[in-house]
């Protein structure tokens, strides 16, 4: 109800909402273009084409563009802790998270959502993939596992917020950082980077592991080839973990003492 809320107030406005999703549409397609410009002097990226590379960009941008859209506002818990505006969420009967989550719900994000996506339709053309009924089928869980897995990296990062209460930059370094960095191949970066983003925080099963499983090459850290399939157990496992932070944090919660 607070999402439509907020979507009716938007399309009060529509060419408003028209341009600012534009805005989002070109400031992400952005990121691309820097990557064609690194190709327009390189025939690969660490071993990986142009096609590859966008495939790796339009997973790792639709599954966060996804888990933007839905729960993106929770960067902003940090102002109403140090304000104490969270007391008002706190008496209504709802859940607190879903409130926050819902609090200027911006449609606008599907500009990120639309350009990722496109990139990876122009992947899906372009690169050759021995296409067989399991590796199609693993497409969609693996956009919607990674967008599980950015959905639990954007709550820890408000739950710290209860502790830093101003920790909103170091939650973006693992969110809006973390997608940039997997829109890159994991053979341009230093093993120990690698090994971080799969066993401690496992951004890697957005998309570099099942991805590679997809395109047939050997996957990062010699992974089995039964680890492409665990992107949804990693988001299972990566949700619950978040919920235990945010209770925690919540529960630690004692407004501005005002």
């Amino acid at each position: 109800m607070i999402a439509a809320m907020w979507m009716r107030s938007t399309m009060a406005y529509r060419a408003s909402f028209v341009m600012t999703t534009f805005a989002s549409f070109a400031v992400t397609g952005l990121d691309f273009v820097a990557i064609l410009l690194m190709f327009s002097r390189v025939d690969v990226l660490g071993g990986w084409p142009l096609a590859e590379v966008a495939f790796l960009y339009g997973l790792s941008s639709v599954a966060f563009g996804l888990a933007d859209l839905a729960i993106g506002s929770m960067e902003r818990l940090g102002q109403r802790v140090r304000d104490g505006t969270l007391d008002t969420l706190l008496v209504r009967p709802a859940p607190v998270l879903a409130q926050v989550a819902a609090d200027r719900f911006g449609l606008r994000r599907l500009g990120r959502v639309t350009q990722g996506a496109l990139v990876l339709g122009y992947a899906l053309l372009s690169v050759d993939i021995d296409w067989t009924p399991v590796k199609v089928a693993l497409m969609p869980v693996i956009v919607l596992s990674g967008a599980g897995i950015f959905c639990a990296v954007f709550v820890a990062g408000a739950a710290f917020q209860f502790v830093a209460q101003d920790g909103s930059e170091v939650m973006n370094a693992f969110t809006y950082g973390g997608t940039t960095l997997l829109q890159y191949p994991p053979t341009v970066f230093g093993q120990e980077l690698v090994r971080g983003v799969t066993f401690v925080l496992p951004l890697a099963f957005v998309n570099w592991v099942p991805a590679a499983y997809v395109l047939g090459r050997p996957l990062p850290l010699g992974l089995p080839q039964w680890s492409a399939f665990v992107s949804p157990l990693v988001a299972v496992a990566c949700c619950a973990l978040a919920g235990v932070a945010w209770r925690a944090g919540l529960r630690s919660y004692r407004s501005t003492g005002s």
